[in-house]
């Protein structure tokens, strides 16, 4: 009977990716280009390019800052990738990587509201993709980072937060970690446990869990409650391999892991009330054996794509009170999906210069309280895709925190900004509608 069930969930989890190939080949791309201002006649094209345009690229010579006024810059991002660290498909190039970018354009618009240009680039040099991102300025409101392997990917997102006018976001650090901490949040709830007693394991030591150990240490988690894990073992104050090689991971050795545990993934899980994993795809990666170590009520987020790190079902029959993936046939999806959209949304409508990690940590409470509101319990610990009042939330209360912390152009309200993302993402899902209904 179990090996019949476990059959056929195997079944449902394959399906995707089947139905995928069919349906990408058929509409040959999930995006385009549509215009949004009034074509009535040929007679239009004289207000919306020669001779009417020119009046309009007079005044923003004069004002640069009208360009947001007068052109789609306000709304428009670009996602740029160089297809290193795709998914965890791993370095499979840029031409391969833009089926990836323009699924998440497909997310911004529909659920943000957000006009997003997908830009796959033919290099892997941190000089070149941090002049790239420079050069393109002009035409964006904003940047997302994304699939970029590590650790060129700190330092590329380091240094364009200082010398960018537009708000620089990887969503592979930042945005796992808001949707990460979300989830903990209901988690702890659901078990009874404070942020600041749980020791966390964490598998992998990738930009998403090097980020999420910051985010959740700005949280509240006690930094030497921390154990992370990379290929070579726990990261602890004698891995010297890594004090010239890799700054962000020296930096968690000294100040994570209180014990000085020096062992691999079992030793770091044992006794431990929080597993987040981000490392290989599945199944198999983590054990059910190693599960049993953890302390009760144990709380398991085995995130790598396409597949999770151990079946959920696995974990939960090794005695985890709560499994979350990263996948959206099982319950408890950590889906960046839930961030990133809203987030911008809130950027973009208050032109922040930046995206500050109290935003993201603002995003994580509100996104928590988005779910617990409905009711959380161990199968829904954090929002679905489908409400879609959880992105004007989320934009309200970045957009809040950056006003509040001074980096915001348009000074609004939380509640002008909340009006203003709620009508931009409602006005985007009808548009799509009526395409769908035609």
């Amino acid at each position: 009977m179990e090996k019949r069930i476990e059959k056929q969930l195997l079944k449902k989890a394959n399906r995707p990716q089947e139905q995928a190939l069919k349906l990408h080949k058929f509409y040959r791309g999930k995006i385009e280009i549509i215009p949004k201002c009034r074509i009535k006649d040929f007679n239009d094209f004289a207000i919306w390019y020669t001779p009417g345009v020119a009046a309009v690229s007079k005044a923003i010579e004069k004002q640069k800052e009208l360009v947001f006024e007068y052109t789609n810059k306000w709304n428009t991002i670009a996602i740029i990738s160089d297809g290193t660290r795709v998914l965890g498909l791993g370095d499979i190039g840029p031409e391969a990587a833009l089926p990836v970018m323009e699924g998440k354009a497909l997310l911004f618009k529909y659920l943000g509201g957000v006009d997003a240009v997908c830009i796959c680039i033919n290099t892997k040099d941190t000089e070149e993709i941090i002049r790239t991102v420079k050069i393109l300025q002009p035409s964006f409101g904003g940047i997302n980072l994304e699939d970029i392997s590590q650790p060129k990917c700190f330092e590329i997102l380091e240094r364009l937060k200082q010398d960018c006018e537009i708000p620089i976001w990887h969503d592979d650090q930042q945005g796992t970690a808001t949707v990460t901490l979300a989830a903990l949040i209901n988690a702890l709830k659901i078990v009874n446990k404070k942020i600041n007693n749980i020791k966390i394991a964490m598998i992998g030591a990738g930009a998403a869990n090097i980020c999420i150990a910051r985010i959740l240490i700005k949280a509240g988690v006690e930094p030497g409650k921390i154990i992370m894990v990379d290929s070579k073992g726990t990261l602890h104050k004698h891995r010297n391999d890594l004090k010239q090689t890799h700054k962000q991971k020296w930096e968690l050795c000294l100040k994570t892991n209180q014990e000085n545990i020096i062992g691999s993934a079992p030793d770091a899980i044992k006794n431990s009330d929080v597993l987040i994993s981000l490392s290989a795809s599945g199944p198999g990666i983590i054990k059910k054996e190693w599960i049993k170590t953890m302390n009760n009520n144990a709380i398991v987020f085995v995130c790598a794509n396409p597949i999770p790190e151990i079946w959920p079902w696995e974990a939960k029959e090794a005695g985890a009170k709560i499994v979350a993936t990263g996948r959206s046939d099982f319950p408890n999806q950590v889906n960046n999906s839930l961030g990133f959209p809203g987030i911008f949304r809130g950027v973009l409508d208050v032109r922040a210069k930046t995206i500050t990690d109290e935003m993201c940590i603002e995003a994580s409470i509100e996104l928590a309280k988005c779910a617990e509101e409905k009711g959380i319990g161990p199968n829904n610990i954090i929002p679905n895709m489908d409400d879609i009042n959880i992105f004007p939330r989320i934009a309200s209360v970045v957009g809040n925190m950056a006003v509040k912390q001074g980096i915001a152009r348009n000074n609004l309200s939380k509640k002008q900004i909340y009006s203003k993302a709620q009508n931009i993402i409602k006005r985007s899902r009808q548009k799509i509608k009526f395409l769908m209904d035609k």
